[in-house]
């Protein structure tokens, strides 16, 4: 058995194409361009290359980026100010404060400091606790990814048993939520899960976000499992070689699995997809105007 590959920058094209759509809608119903503002702290080499491509991408579907690069010894006070001006710039419809940031900086006031309707990373606690209870939130950007490619592929995941491996506030929790809301039974394990083995085995579908590469192995698997691997680790391979990895050992799970995100390749691309999805939402917030349907939850 070979297992499907569910490719993400395939679906990601997709989305990007739909938000390029509903920006030419704006346009031209509203006269309205959704923006996005990107603060980048740091000179950190995966950020920049981050900020890099999330702001090539927002210009190529249309949207307004701004881009706000700041000194690695930029001020609490400097950065939250900046935040306040931009909550209030009515051309700004989503901003994103690429993390980590530098730690002297506090990581929560930031994100407190972001009104939750421009949070388009979905991380405010006032989103947070919209997406627990089931009401309209923005949307963490990567667990959204993958549940549109799991719906995307499996079309109803209603009953299904899913998995997620990892409970962070970034991917694990919301992950659980977004699966409970589309009727899946679901279970968070983590570290101290006793026989982890055991509890992956029984899951249709398995989540894997807890950053330790190539943990998870085929034989863990139910035969046919549907697995979406978050994880990006950099492994040596000696003479200053390196790749990058998912969570699953890919070659071992492709043989049980029924399909499977490649790394890289796979979750990536739809996370950046997402946020361009979002920035779109977010703007059709601010004037009430209808959301587009196949970009939202």
């Amino acid at each position: 058995m070979s297992a499907d590959i569910i490719d993400g920058k395939v679906f990601a094209a997709q989305i990007r194409e739909k938000v390029t759509q509903e920006v030419r809608n704006l346009k031209s119903k509203y006269n309205l361009v959704p923006g996005l503002a990107v603060v980048l702290v740091g000179e950190d080499p995966a950020s920049q290359v981050y900020v890099r491509s999330k702001g090539k991408q927002t210009v190529e579907v249309g949207m307004k980026s701004f881009e706000h690069k700041l000194n690695v010894e930029t001020s609490q006070s400097t950065l939250m100010s900046l935040i306040d001006k931009l909550n209030k710039d009515k051309k700004v419809h989503g901003i994103l404060v690429q993390l980590p940031l530098p730690n002297h900086l506090d990581e929560k006031q930031v994100i407190d400091r972001i009104s939750p309707e421009k949070d388009v990373d979905g991380f405010h606690v006032v989103n947070v606790g919209r997406l627990s209870s089931g009401q309209k939130s923005m949307v963490p950007c990567t667990p959204l990814g993958c549940l549109l490619m799991l719906r995307k592929y499996h079309g109803s995941l209603s009953g299904k048993n899913a998995v997620v491996i990892g409970r962070s506030n970034i991917v694990g929790k919301p992950m659980a939520n977004l699966l409970l809301q589309d009727s899946c039974t679901v279970t968070i394990a983590h570290s101290k899960t006793r026989d982890l083995e055991k509890t992956v085995k029984q899951a249709d579908i398995v989540v894997a976000a807890v950053g330790r590469p190539e943990m998870v192995p085929g034989s863990w698997l139910k035969d046919g499992a549907t697995v979406i691997d978050v994880g990006i680790n950099r492994v040596d391979e000696g003479d200053k070689k390196s790749k990058l990895v998912g969570d699953v050992d890919f070659d071992s799970c492709q043989e049980v699995a029924g399909a499977i995100t490649p790394v890289p390749g796979g979750v990536g691309p739809m996370t950046i997809a997402c946020l361009l999805a979002n920035t779109v939402v977010a703007c059709c917030r601010t004037i009430d105007c209808p959301e587009p349907t196949d970009l939202v939850l």
